[in-house]
């Protein structure tokens, strides 16, 4: 086990090695800098500028520059925001993002397993048709689109929820809603198909000719058995929701760290826009980190080298 944690935890580094190296080319390959826009600052006071931040070094020389600061923790500090740290900024912000977060993964592995599990009991009748047509919109339909739509209608039309802003429980229901749309969808989807293969199993049939009730059977069996899909997916789900609430941040006028991605994108703040990439890049590595974990201990039959016992 300590040697599948360290081998995890390699590949990990090894991956975030290759995250920062690929944004940080990708970003100095743009058109322009954080002071392009600057049309009246003198030209010798952009170019004191560019010392400040070590842009008129050579590219060699800033990366290797940035890899020692960010290995020894320091983000910078902000190249359009005075005596801003790039690392405060995002303590200050992640908390909003994090409380969205949280609920919204919390309501999609509930009402996902609900649907799911209605929908295989209930197979080929009315409950099982509509929670399939649901899930095939949650997964059809963008999450910025389903955002639109319950902003327009739940709080234009009908005032029952706030338009935007983030202070208060009410607050939650729609972006929460449009951020939990797809992975409910999916969720739902998994769990079907994985209890409709469980019940169908000769163990299912030997409990119930022992004579145990549905509620011990699917305690017992089923949901034990038909979950590994989903913490299979946590992961992923996890991504989804955290690059998601992004665009949903800046729908619902949320100040949290995906309002300030965007807003760092739109005025090319280097040091910002890097922060922000490791720190969303380590949140959803650590995410599968412990999704990898988990399903190890879930199923005892998984080789910790990876793949099944045969």
């Amino acid at each position: 086990m300590v040697r599948y944690v360290a081998n995890k935890f390699f590949y990990m580094l090894v991956s975030l090695f290759v995250l920062v190296s690929a944004t940080f080319f990708l970003m100095k390959a743009i058109p322009g800098d954080p002071f392009t826009s600057e049309k009246k600052v003198p030209p010798e006071i952009k170019a004191r500028l560019y010392e400040q931040y070590g842009l008129d070094k050579p590219l060699y020389h800033q990366y290797f520059k940035y890899l020692g600061e960010i290995a020894q923790g320091d983000l910078g500090v902000s190249m359009k925001r005075l005596n801003q740290d790039v690392t405060h900024l995002i303590g200050q912000t992640f908390s909003a993002s994090l409380k969205l977060g949280v609920v919204a993964i919390i309501v999609s592995v509930i009402v996902g397993v609900i649907l799911g599990m209605l929908a295989a009991l209930y197979h080929r009748k009315f409950i099982d048709s509509a929670a399939m047509v649901l899930a095939v919109l949650g997964i059809a339909v963008p999450s910025f689109v389903v955002a639109s739509l319950l902003q327009y209608v739940f709080a234009y039309k009908f005032h029952l929820f706030p338009v935007s802003g983030f202070k208060g429980p009410m607050y939650y229901f729609l972006p929460v809603a449009a951020l939990s749309a797809q992975p409910i969808a999916f969720i739902a989807r998994l769990t079907r198909s994985s209890m409709l293969e469980v019940l169908h199993a000769d163990y299912i049939k030997t409990a119930k000719a022992k004579g145990l009730s549905w509620f011990a059977i699917l305690s017992r069996h089923v949901l034990r058995n038909g979950i590994l899909p989903i913490v299979t997916y946590m992961g992923p789900m996890t991504a989804n929701i955290v690059t998601g609430s992004v665009v949903i941040e800046q729908i619902f006028g949320i100040g949290g760290i995906g309002k300030q991605f965007v807003e760092a994108i739109g005025v090319r703040d280097y040091t910002v826009i890097m922060g922000i990439t490791i720190f969303y890049g380590i949140l959803l590595m650590v995410a599968r980190f412990i999704t990898d974990i988990a399903y190890v201990l879930i199923d005892p039959r998984i080789k910790l080298t990876g793949g099944k016992e045969g």
